[in-house]
């Protein structure tokens, strides 16, 4: 094993065991304090399942109905005129939606294509560059009961456009295309 990791093994201990001996320093009840964050912990995983099952629902929904497949089928000809392998865009378009829906769609996209493939490259750098809008928005927002999340949804979808367009630009130039 090398040094990094070994050292990497001992770093989250060693940061504990820091925070630990700190909150002790300064007289805080730490273990009172963790029990505390614990119970916290739990009503917060509780408040935010019916607003994860919504999103789960709402996800299947869309796939079953066939709505992605439709979409996709009219979006192909200028995606090709671009060169935008078609296949990429299910997981663009799930990704703001559900992680554990994305990294389904990335796995079977570099099952089919294969890891080095151009396709496998482009899923791996698109699932990296984004991140799940829709469901940070409404499990966090809604646990918390903020209602008024328009520039929210605005600029985390734009930052997952601007995910995705990097993604297709820097993977073409460094591996070149299909």
């Amino acid at each position: 094993m090398s040094v990094i990791n070994q050292l990497s093994l001992l770093l989250i201990p060693l940061i504990i065991g820091v925070i630990l001996l700190y909150g002790t320093y300064k007289k805080v009840p730490t273990y009172e304090s963790f029990v505390e964050g614990g119970k916290e912990g739990i009503h917060i995983a509780i408040s935010i399942i019916p607003y994860l099952v919504g999103m789960l629902v709402a996800i299947a929904i869309f796939r079953a109905s066939g709505a992605l497949e439709f979409f996709l089928s009219l979006m192909r000809p200028a995606l090709e005129a671009i060169g935008v392998p078609a296949e990429i865009v299910p997981l663009a378009l799930i990704r703001p939606i559900s992680g554990t829906a994305a990294l389904g769609i990335t796995t079977d996209l570099i099952s089919t294509y294969g890891p080095d493939s151009f396709i496998g490259r482009l899923a791996s750098t698109m699932q990296g560059s984004t991140d799940t809008t829709f469901y940070i928005l409404t499990v966090y927002f809604g646990a918390i009961g903020i209602k008024k999340m328009g520039d929210a949804v605005k600029v985390g979808l734009l930052a997952d456009f601007v995910g995705v367009v990097a993604s297709i630009v820097i993977v073409t130039l460094i591996f070149g295309t299909m």
